[in-house]
């Protein structure tokens, strides 16, 4: 097949492209070559901007295309319009946050997505993000927009669109540290602040394990909307005991609950990531049946945490850290539970 890939060299885009290769397809990105420009240097790359200008895919033609840096409809729907004749088969990354609330005892692709009127996803087209833009470029309006944007593509792909759901994606290349950070403290050693209680649950899925599904859906031209969420059962103490296995490390683990991390002002994700102390909503409860039924399986958590260890060694050392305790405001947090707690002794 002739893969267009939007995006491709930071993240899950890397990987799609190096699945993509190892099955035998032909690659073709797009995007503004500011980051990695370096990568797949035997991949035909075309140069644009998806906001401002796709000059450069005019005229051509491929099997499918697979979207995985669309943030706002606008955007959106305007590649999906400009290919909707040139693929026949378009795959876009959307994301777990489309929905408008996450009940604790799960939820499929058919819950409730978030909305925003056509006032807010027009001003959001505007957004300054910087070189890059994320989830945190857009706020409380990431996940409406996304919804919004899934629409843009079914409406001008029907019954060609593949639209993917993914939750919490880790591994090597990371660039968010909402998980890298946990195998990194631990690897540390001493006495690590574990947020709530070990048997929370959560669930993240390997980048690799997302990447070759995806290409494989592609392949089928299997269309609809799939949750891509991890594997069920993992549960927070699960995830520290394998980075302190995997890493060798004397890390100790100190649970702290959330009504004090609450009361110290710790914020969740930014500073403690994987943690949820929202009693009524859990992002993590989203359901993957479907994709499991199409073949989504999941590598084992201790290699995930064993690769992306290898790959923080092999980060520049000044690498800001974009999520995660400082080490300083680590220690004063356990301080004063240690404080708290020996008084109520």
């Amino acid at each position: 097949m002739k893969i267009l890939i939007i995006g491709g060299t930071v993240f899950l885009g890397r990987y799609l492209v190096e699945a993509a290769l190892a099955r035998g397809h032909e690659v073709t990105l797009f995007n503004r070559g500011l980051h990695n420009a370096d990568l797949f240097p035997d991949v035909e790359k075309l140069r644009g901007d998806r906001h401002a200008n796709l000059d450069a895919l005019r005229g051509r033609r491929w099997d499918a295309v697979i979207d995985t840096c669309g943030y706002t409809p606008g955007s959106v729907g305007a590649s999906a319009r400009l290919l909707a004749d040139a693929v026949e088969h378009y795959t876009f990354i959307s994301s777990v946050s489309v929905y408008a609330s996450f009940p604790l005892a799960g939820f499929d692709e058919t819950q409730a997505v978030g909305t925003i009127t056509d006032a807010q996803a027009e001003e959001a087209e505007g957004f300054e993000t910087g070189e890059r833009a994320t989830a945190v470029s857009y706020g409380k309006w990431y996940g409406p927009l996304k919804a919004r944007s899934e629409q843009a593509v079914i409406k001008t792909l029907p019954g060609r669109a593949l639209v993917i759901r993914p939750g919490l994606i880790v591994g090597p290349h990371d660039y968010s540290d909402r998980f890298t950070y946990w195998p990194a403290r631990v690897a540390q050693g001493g006495e690590v602040l574990a947020p709530g209680r070990p048997g929370c649950s959560i669930r993240v899925i390997d980048v690799r394990d997302l990447a070759e599904w995806n290409i494989r859906m592609t392949e089928e031209q299997l269309t609809g909307i799939y949750n891509a969420s991890g594997e069920d059962g993992l549960t927070m103490g699960q995830l520290l005991d394998d980075c302190q296995r995997v890493s060798h490390s004397d890390a100790t683990f100190t649970w702290v609950s959330d009504e004090f991390l609450l009361s110290q002002g710790v914020k969740a994700w930014s500073e403690v990531p994987l943690w949820f102390p929202d009693a009524d909503n859990d992002i993590f409860a989203a359901r993957n049946d479907r994709a499991k039924a199409t073949g989504l399986t999941f590598r084992p958590l201790a290699e995930t945490v064993r690769d992306t260890l290898e790959w923080v060694v092999a980060r520049p050392a000044d690498v800001e850290w974009r999520a995660g305790l400082k080490r300083e405001r680590e220690q004063e947090v356990l301080r004063a539970w240690h404080e708290e707690t020996s008084l109520s002794k």
